[in-house]
Parts: structure tokens; C-alpha cells; sequence
């Protein structure tokens, strides 16, 4: 039996911005986590995924289900990407059975918002490779969970996919995916991860010691895919001031990294406000509403105890940040965002091994 195990993400810094090649985000890697563990079969394989097993075999090299759903979408990619490698590098293919399971969601199925398509798409490779005894880097897995998330939805940043790899804070820097994308329809996936990719970077972050990340959740699940659609179907109507936020979120990250360098938790405080403003003002410019009235509330309770706060993700739902230096007024912050049916995340950092 192989199993991996991978963490869940939160965004801190740069959404929206990140989708663009060049631009970077900061996110971090949380202790909440999705495994994947693959057992070999013979004559057809199965996955599992919230309590439903379904079965499916192969018909010349691909993966044909034995009931159509959407909800395995990403798995079936990651499957396809490794698949397609693996023969790449002269494997032999064989049946096996995937099982997964979730702490990025509440007891009732709702998501956290945390990750779980990026993390189940790097739990699904990583456990592949090790089946078919593929080594691989960091930057290897990486580059198939990545390949793999651009099949599902093209538009991914695929910052989520970075934070899930590497672990604890990162800045990353987005490659160009129209680029890669070309480059998709015309080279092997072995050919693929031997490329340079334009404008890729992934910087590790060392916060500052008393940094202290409270995280609520509104109990709402949002689409990322979706609210990243909408905004790009209007940006051709104002790209003026599509740049103007594109130029600001990108100082405003520069200047959260260098603070990160210098142990200046003020510094990191004043650009996730800066952030906050840049990706409100956003949602009014377009409509699309980023910040909705209970993240709103989210964060101007954690205004009240010396925090900054803002949206994590896309907004519209899922999860707020807040940042305070130490942590003296956190229980003051989680027994008033309860109040205002906020429910606190006890998360952690997750650093590999």
C-alpha cells in the first residue's frame, strides 16, 4: 500500500493577481490534510472518494469510468499526467484502486477552503509516482500537479499547487501559461518537465517569530474557477484599471517579502491591509463580489484587536486571514467572530519533514 499525505493552503497575499504570468502571491501550508492511498489490483482498478467507489479499466491507454461524475475530475487528470509519463519512461502500466480522504472539509461535506482540489491533485500524483517507482523532485511534482490542474481548469494560477509541494510560507511567482499551454499540445510530458518554465519561481519564506495567523471560516463554500471566470469575462471593459490593481498588488507583495526578510510584522500588517483594499476595490470596479458582508465583518472584528485581515482565496465565501504580532488578543477575536457566527480554524503551519 503507497499513501501520501498533503496539506491543505491558505492564500495570504495576491489573489486574483497571481493568474497573470509574473505576478506573485504569498500563501502558507496548513496542518489539515487529504490522502491518497493506491493498492494494485487485476482486471480493473476503482477510486473512493467521499463514501462512493466506482470502478473503471482501460481502453486503449485511457481511463474509462464505469459511471460518468465530475467530482473526480481532478484525480482522473493527475492519473492521465502520470499515466501518460510513466509511459513515457517505459513503464508498464497495471490496475490499481485510489481511496481518499479529507480533513479540508466540515463533517457536513461543506469545503474549507483550503485547497482541496490543488491537494488531492498532489496527493494523487505523488502516491502514482511512488506506485510505478517514479523519483521525482519537488519541482517534478510540482510541474505533473500542475500540468494536471491546467487540464481541469486553465485558467489556475496553480499557486495552491506550490503551496501544497513545497510547505510552509512561499512567495510564488506565476509561469506563463499560455506558453505552457501551446507547449502541452506539442511535447511529451517527460519533454515538459525538462523545460525552464517562463516566469515560474517558488521562494521560501521565514516569518517573523511572533507572527500570529488566526483564520475564520463563513461556512460558505465558494468557486474559485468560477469567480476568477467572471472577473476575467469583464476585465476587457476597463483594463485600465485591471493593470492599475495588477501594478499595485504586485508592490504591495514585493513590500510583504521584504518584510518578511527584515522580522517587520508592522511592515506585513500595513500591505495585507493595502491588499484588502486592493482586492475590495476590485469586486466594486468589476462586480464581483470578493469580500462578502460576513468576511467584511470577519475582518473589522479583528481591526478592533490590533489585527489586519482580509479575504483568503477568492473570497465569496470560505475563509478570512487575520495577522496579529503575538497572540494576546486571540481569544478575544475567536469569541467574538463566533459571535458573529465566524467559526475559528485552529490551524497550524505545516513545515515538511
Amino acid at each position: 500500500m503507497i499513501v501520501s499525505k498533503i496539506p491543505g493552503k491558505l492564500f495570504i497575499a495576491g489573489e486574483y493577481a497571481v493568474v497573470e504570468p509574473g505576478n506573485t502571491a504569498i500563501l502558507v501550508a496548513v496542518d489539515k490534510f487529504i490522502t491518497v492511498t493506491v493498492n494494485k489490483t487485476n482486471k480493473k482498478g476503482s477510486i473512493k472518494s467521499h463514501g462512493e467507489k466506482i470502478h473503471w479499466v482501460r481502453d486503449n491507454g485511457r481511463i474509462i469510468l464505469e459511471k460518468e461524475t465530475s467530482s473526480l475530475q481532478y484525480i482522473l487528470s493527475a492519473i492521465k499526467i502520470v499515466e501518460k509519463y510513466a509511459g513515457d519512461l517505459g513503464k508498464k502500466l497495471s490496475y490499481y484502486d485510489i481511496e481518499v480522504s479529507s480533513q479540508l472539509e466540515s463533517n457536513n461535506g461543506i469545503k474549507y477552503g483550503l485547497g482541496s482540489s490543488a491537494a488531492v491533485t498532489v496527493a494523487t500524483v505523488d502516491a502514482l509516482c511512488r506506485f510505478f517507482e517514479i523519483k521525482i523532485t519537488e519541482e517534478e511534482l510540482f510541474k505533473l500537479s500542475a500540468l494536471a490542474s491546467l487540464l481541469v481548469n486553465s485558467r489556475s494560477s496553480c499557486g495552491d499547487i506550490a503551496a501544497c509541494v513545497y510547505g510552509g510560507w512561499i512567495a510564488y511567482t506565476t509561469f506563463n501559461r499560455n506558453w505552457l499551454l501551446n507547449k502541452m499540445d506539442e511535447l511529451t510530458v517527460s519533454e515538459l518537465l525538462k523545460l525552464q518554465w517562463l516566469s515560474l519561481k517558488v521562494e521560501k519564506l521565514t516569518p517573523p517569530e511572533d507572527l500570529t495567523l488566526a483564520v475564520g471560516w463563513t461556512g460558505l463554500a465558494s468557486s474559485t474557477k468560477d469567480l476568477v471566470g467572471s472577473l476575467k469575462d469583464k476585465i476587457l471593459n476597463n483594463e485600465k484599471a485591471y493593470n492599475k490593481f495588477l501594478k499595485e498588488s504586485k508592490k504591495s507583495v514585493d513590500r510583504i517579502i521584504a518584510a518578511f526578510k527584515d522580522n517587520n510584522i508592522e511592515e506585513i500588517q500595513r500591505q495585507i491591509e493595502k491588499n484588502r483594499e486592493l482586492l475590495v476595490e476590485l469586486g466594486n470596479v468589476f462586480n464581483v463580489e470578493i469580500e462578502t458582508p460576513l468576511l467584511t465583518k470577519l475582518c473589522n472584528i479583528a481591526l478592533k484587536y490590533k489585527a489586519s485581515a482580509k479575504v483568503s482565496g477568492a473570497g465569496g465565501g470560505d475563509c478570512g486571514i487575520a495577522i496579529f504580532k503575538g497572540n494576546d488578543n486571540l481569544d478575544l477575536l475567536i469569541k467574538d467572530w463566533e459571535r458573529a457566527g465566524i467559526i475559528y480554524l485552529p490551524l497550524n503551519i505545516y513545515y515538511k519533514g
